[in-house]
């Protein structure tokens, strides 16, 4: 994740500790944790292609509860649950708490339409420390990515009830070519609502998304959309506005936004968060226990939980691909190996680079710099 307003008003919030602070290096990775592959939408660009199914192979609760206990001792400091769509885990609430009680800073990432009042409720009394909801697009475009009519209502009713009770709670808006006309509109929709967050994903080839490499935004487009986002971020901070802007799965932003500030500061910032950090201070453990380097590599597991403790997989670093990551640099190819911001972006996102040249360390041809801006 790249701070836009960290960087641009110096000003920390919340995740600033992780991202960028030295000490974070000391601590186990972030895990975004797949609890459940059940979903009760289709959306379009799903990397885990969930379904309104029940899945095989699900860690029990027990083998649950001996992951978080684990992640908690490796001293990894946030767990985030996903899917699928982890509100219909029957025992996610226990599952955090237990995580808060380990001194895991628990945080979910969900559609947001199972958010009730008395859910919303819950979660804030269990000190979730924060709801991601993933809006893709204002209400007609929002539906049909996602497969349902009402899908976007009853997401913004589950933000609504977050916000009503001061529970930390953001947007997620993963951009595509049917969507990127309309941020202006999600920043009018997370003023209006009180919203403390927004954040811009950029789209990944991976699971659904494998399908939509032809839906993605053009380079020129992007520039585009972070001139829109950029622009957004500067007039919030001159209204006074304490909303937190971020964009993901894309670091050539945070080169973007240096080269067009030329603020030190900002390349400082950028160097000390590292750039893509998969396989280093990020992991994913899917449904069934297998470990990866983020939730887009699924393809290459390092192991499973419910034969080896999390930390011992990770610790050893057995497979070429994890021990790749590991010190990637001398393994990029092309654009991205002879890139001078290297050390603030490490390679961006190895899935989209396989999944469209078919090599792993190939340039990712989603970096929308100019080969004059790289120094290539």
């Amino acid at each position: 994740m790249i701070s836009l307003t960290k960087l641009l008003t110096k000003e920390n919030h919340y995740g600033d500790d992780l991202r960028y602070a030295a000490s974070a290096r000391a601590a186990g990775p972030v895990v975004v944790w797949n609890c459940t592959r059940t979903c009760n939408l289709s959306c379009k660009h799903c990397y885990s292609e969930s379904q309104n199914a029940s899945y095989e192979n699900e860690l029990t609760h027990e083998q649950a509860c001996a992951l978080i206990d684990d992640l908690a001792e490796f001293n990894c400091p946030v767990l985030l649950f996903s899917g699928g769509e982890p509100l219909l885990r029957p025992d996610l609430l226990d599952l955090a708490k237990r995580a808060k009680a380990g001194g895991i800073r628990p945080a979910i990432s969900t559609n947001g339409t199972l958010i009730d009042m008395p859910m919303a409720k819950a979660l804030k009394e269990l000190g979730i420390g924060y709801v991601g909801v993933s809006l893709d697009g204002l209400e007609i475009v929002n539906d049909r990515f996602r497969g349902k009519s009402g899908a976007f209502r009853t997401a913004l009713d589950g933000i609504g009830n977050c916000v009503a009770i001061r529970q930390r709670v953001g947007l997620r808006f993963t951009i595509n070519r049917h969507n990127y006309t309309e941020i202006d509109g999600i920043f009018d929709l997370t003023e209006q609502e009180n919203i403390d967050r927004v954040c811009f994903y950029h789209l990944v080839y991976s699971g659904r998304a494998n399908s939509m490499m032809e839906q993605d935004i053009t380079h020129e487009q992007t520039r585009g959309v972070m001139d829109t986002i950029i622009r957004r971020a500067l007039l919030s901070e001159k209204k006074g506005l304490k909303t937190e802007i971020l964009t993901v799965d894309n670091h050539a932003d945070g080169v973007y936004l240096y080269l067009k500030t030329k603020d030190a500061y900002i390349l400082d910032m950028l160097r000390l968060n590292g750039g893509n950090r998969s396989g280093i201070a990020f992991a994913c453990v899917d449904n069934e226990g297998n470990v990866h380097a983020d939730q887009f590599t699924r393809q290459y597991g390092f192991g499973n939980v419910k034969d080896r403790p999390f930390s011992e997989i990770w610790k050893n670093a057995e497979h070429p691909i994890l021990k790749g990551l590991r010190n990637r640099k001398p393994l990029l190819k092309g654009r991205c190996g002879n890139c001078r911001f290297l050390d603030a972006c490490n390679g961006n996102f190895r899935a989209r680079a396989e999944s469209v040249t078919g090599d792993f360390w190939a340039s990712d041809p989603a970096c929308y710099l100019t080969d004059s801006e790289i120094g290539s």
